[in-house]
């Protein structure tokens, strides 16, 4: 797992795309608060926030020695250059999505004043929040369920069920690591690995680079639909398991049947709160009928969060 440590490191590798105002602030925040920090929110003439693990809350709150201060245009305009790399051009793509992933796989959610043509997102300008999302990892946090995934040798079809801010996307970004790295202790030599990153989260890709530990096997399409990915990976890459995040419509769960069909194993999340709560959506029906997932990890926050439960299908 992470250390404390390396959570505060990542902490202030995200703040140094600040501006100079914020980030000296932010350098105040105690060490701790810092290794338990999941975002750092600005916007523009408003308290700079941190979200941790008792809230959102301005970092005054935090820090008695960061006096409140509001985000100026200034501090708003310096902070974009930096997370482009004073290029909007090179981002472009990741921005029409809504954020831009940075050095370190921290992802930067922007709002401001989009700029669209015929119902498509162009560009964002005039930006009025972001929010950067601390990148992390935690390497084994799969360990409890590996052995259920891997069985006899071969890989169950698995869906991931949660609701947000869960720790599903920590837990397929693990997964895939060991099934790509193999897993010595059941046995288990490492297969090749297509991820299916669509929001840039699992892998965080960085300039053609994955930012997160996510195997030696394994290949990535980065910002690419599922319904598209999916289909692609298989003529191009000849995985033995696929890897996505959040299936969400009917195109998705054809893209499933399709890969089901052709032999290669899936594992996948989806928001929901139990099985039956997933099997009670329609766009789900066939996936269940056809008995793609063999097995189904349910996340919760209660009592803590990542708690898991392990269902056969």
């Amino acid at each position: 797992m992470k250390t404390r440590d390396e959570k505060a490191v990542r902490f202030d590798f995200a703040a140094d795309f600040t501006a100079p105002a914020i980030r000296e602030r932010l350098r105040s925040i105690p060490y701790d608060i810092k290794s338990r920090t999941f975002e750092i929110r600005i916007k523009r003439s408003a308290p700079v926030m941190l979200t941790t693990d008792a809230g959102c809350l301005p970092i005054s709150e935090y820090a008695p020695s960061a006096k409140p201060y509001l985000a100026t245009k200034e501090d708003m305009d310096l902070t974009f250059e930096f997370v482009t790399g004073a290029s909007i051009h090179a981002v472009l793509e990741e921005l029409r999505c809504g954020f831009i992933t940075i050095s370190g796989g921290h992802r930067v959610g922007v709002c401001g004043k989009t700029v669209s043509e015929r119902g498509e997102i162009l560009s964002i300008r005039d930006v009025s929040s972001l929010n950067i999302r601390i990148a992390h990892e935690v390497k084994g946090c799969a360990d409890g369920v590996m052995g259920e995934i891997i069985n006899e040798g071969r890989i169950r079809s698995t869906l991931v069920i949660s609701p947000p801010s869960c720790g599903k996307t920590t837990l397929l970004r693990d997964i895939a690591r060991q099934l790509s790295n193999g897993v010595e202790h059941l046995g288990f030599r490492g297969v090749k690995v297509g991820v299916i990153d669509e929001r840039s989260e699992i892998c965080a890709m960085y300039r053609g680079e994955p930012q997160n530990d996510v195997g030696i096997r394994t290949d990535v399409l980065d910002l690419c639909p599922k319904s598209a990915g999916i289909g692609l990976m298989l003529r191009s890459m000849s995985p033995d398991v696929i890897i996505t995040d959040e299936l969400l419509y009917p195109e998705d769960a054809r893209a499933v049947m399709q890969a089901h069909n052709t032999g290669v194993a899936v594992i996948a999340s989806v928001h929901g709160e139990s099985v039956s709560d997933i099997q009670r959506k329609s766009v789900f029906g066939e996936l269940f009928e056809e008995r793609v997932f063999s097995l189904a990890i349910t996340l919760s926050n209660r009592p803590r969060t990542g708690t898991r439960s392990v269902v056969r299908l």
